[in-house]
């Protein structure tokens, strides 16, 4: 009796001995939240600078998705240069901010391109007809509203999406305020 309290002892230790060592070589966990398989790949037909785009003129590359509009006073902005400090800590070429307007009315082309530019040559300001913007908002579930008053009233999601170089879906966040957490994350996704 005391060999086989002895042997299952020894099982028991050897099992968590064996659960540690899998635990220590498990992948980290996500900073932001992992959404793979949940959402469709990044697909839209828009323009940037006036010129036609779609999503698979970024493949091979890591998409932060973001929509928005350049009057808004405090949530785009503050995004876009979080989202800007996150690629300067990673310093990839393989990075891209796509940075999705909805109120394509009063955000033309050159001002799209003006106001992304101002952040990074890495955030680039896509303009789409309303159809597109509606069926791209819904695709990723992104709410908005624009009110051309007076007064003149945009509300919009503050969600972040992220894209591997498939492009396919696979983080999101609505707090960008931890640009380092941010990095590691892409940077996995790099």
């Amino acid at each position: 009796l005391a060999q086989r309290d002895m042997d299952a002892a020894t099982m028991r230790i050897f099992a968590l001995f064996l659960a540690l060592l899998l635990t220590g070589c498990s992948k980290p966990s996500w900073h932001m939240t992992d959404i793979s398989g949940a959402m469709p790949r990044l697909d839209f037909r828009m323009t940037a600078e006036g010129k036609p785009v779609s999503g698979e003129d970024y493949r091979g590359k890591v998409v932060a998705l973001f929509f928005g509009y350049t009057h808004c006073p405090d949530v785009c902005p503050a995004t876009l240069a979080n989202l800007t400090d996150m690629a300067a800590k990673l310093n990839s070429p393989d990075l891209r901010i796509l940075f999705v307007t909805v109120d394509p009315d009063r955000d033309t082309d050159t001002v799209m391109s003006d106001y992304a530019k101002a952040f990074s040559p890495q955030v680039v300001g896509l303009r789409a007809t309303p159809n597109q913007l509606a069926n791209l908002a819904r695709t990723y579930r992104v709410a908005y509203d624009v009110k051309k008053g007076p007064p003149y009233e945009v509300v919009h999601s503050n969600a972040v999406f992220f894209f591997d170089k498939d492009g396919k879906t696979r983080l999101v966040t609505t707090d960008t305020s931890n640009a380092e957490a941010m990095a590691e994350d892409v940077k996995r996704l790099l």
